[in-house]
């Protein structure tokens, strides 16, 4: 089935109820992630750029167990259904594909 992927979510939300509104987004997709097997890793809300341009509402990481797994998810009727609520939320957003980095 191949080797589990990260998506990292960087998250600028919508001034009037994107909060709200990405949180709807959050519960509609959550079944669907729980099929494709995949999971929310961290969770932030980044306080203060000491160096570098850094402004996000938030970001997080989610791991799947494979890129099939993670294509299937974005591409089920289901994820279309509610897929409206997330641009509806958001006034800019990054979905970068990571892999685990080893330092030695």
């Amino acid at each position: 089935m191949g080797e589990p992927i990260f998506m990292m979510n960087v998250l600028w939300f919508k001034k009037d109820g994107g909060l709200q509104k990405y949180m709807e987004y959050g519960a509609a997709v959550a079944p669907l992630l729980e099929v494709a097997g995949a999971e929310v890793r961290d969770n932030y809300s980044p306080e203060e750029s000491l160096i570098g341009d850094w402004d996000p509402d938030v970001f997080f990481v989610v791991r799947y167990p494979s890129k099939t797994a993670f294509e299937s998810m974005i591409g089920s009727p289901e994820y279309a259904e509610v897929m409206h609520l997330r641009e509806e939320a958001l006034e800019n957003s990054l979905l970068i594909r990571c892999k685990p980095f080893d330092w030695v």
